[in-house]
């Protein structure tokens, strides 16, 4: 049946005991995996068709790439980048005939362990960055593979940008904002949203099963307020 998913299911009752402090070891660490090839002829094929001006905008584990054209249509105006590790996800884009596909968009396979690095090492500044349903990962012993708790999420922050993650897992996006707030000195709200449009399958499908979805939305280049005129 189709609206029939499920919560994902973990005996954690809250946000993981180890995850401070494994942000902060990560932090306060050099991260110096090698990058592989096919990661750098990706980053580079990503960049191939912006003219180093538009707004970028990063859909990072886009999947399917739903998200990432829905993106493109909605920001005419920006070079949208969809990543995702996987070849046979990102081939079943369909039904969107390549003809109709927006001009302004990118699909490349590559691990986001490497891009998010090559991005932040090349300066890259986005205007707006999604990680949209990422695997939760729900047991407690999986606290390393969340992406909060990685050793790649420092450099997630340095790219700037309206960041955005989403999750059907409460536990996920409230350790998301615990994560990212420490590592930029400042809190990081987190609420429950409706998806009336739906950016991915996985959303729709989630919503459509009558689930409460969650979402973390910051802005990592807050602009400083304008001091009130004295007079």
């Amino acid at each position: 049946m189709y609206a029939n998913s499920r919560i994902p299911e973990s005996a954690q009752p809250g946000v993981h005991e180890h995850l401070l402090e494994r942000v902060a070891k990560h932090a306060g660490s050099d991260f110096r995996k090698p990058f592989l090839d096919y990661n750098k002829a990706a980053f580079a094929d990503s960049l191939a068709g912006w003219d180093g001006h538009a707004p970028l905008i990063l859909d990072a584990g886009c999947g399917v790439g739903h998200s990432t054209i829905q993106l493109a249509r909605a920001f005419p105006d920006h070079w949208v980048i969809g990543v995702d590790q996987s070849e046979d996800r990102l081939s079943r884009k369909k039904p969107y005939p390549d003809a109709l596909l927006p001009k302004n968009m990118v699909f490349v396979r590559a691990d986001l362990v490497d891009y998010w690095r090559l991005m932040a090492e090349a300066g890259i500044r986005l205007a707006r960055h999604y990680i949209l349903y990422p695997n939760p990962w729900p047991k407690i012993g999986h606290l390393s593979r969340r992406w909060h708790a990685h050793p790649v999420f420092p450099f997630v922050p340095r790219l700037g940008g309206r960041l955005e993650c989403r999750s059907n897992w409460n536990i996920y996006v409230e350790e998301f904002t615990e994560a990212l707030g420490l590592l930029i000195g400042r809190p990081v709200p987190w609420e429950s949203f409706e998806a009336p449009s739906p950016l991915t399958p996985f959303e729709r499908k989630y919503r459509d099963s009558g689930q409460t979805l969650y979402r973390c939305v910051v802005e990592l280049d807050p602009q400083p307020e304008l001091e009130e005129n004295p007079s």
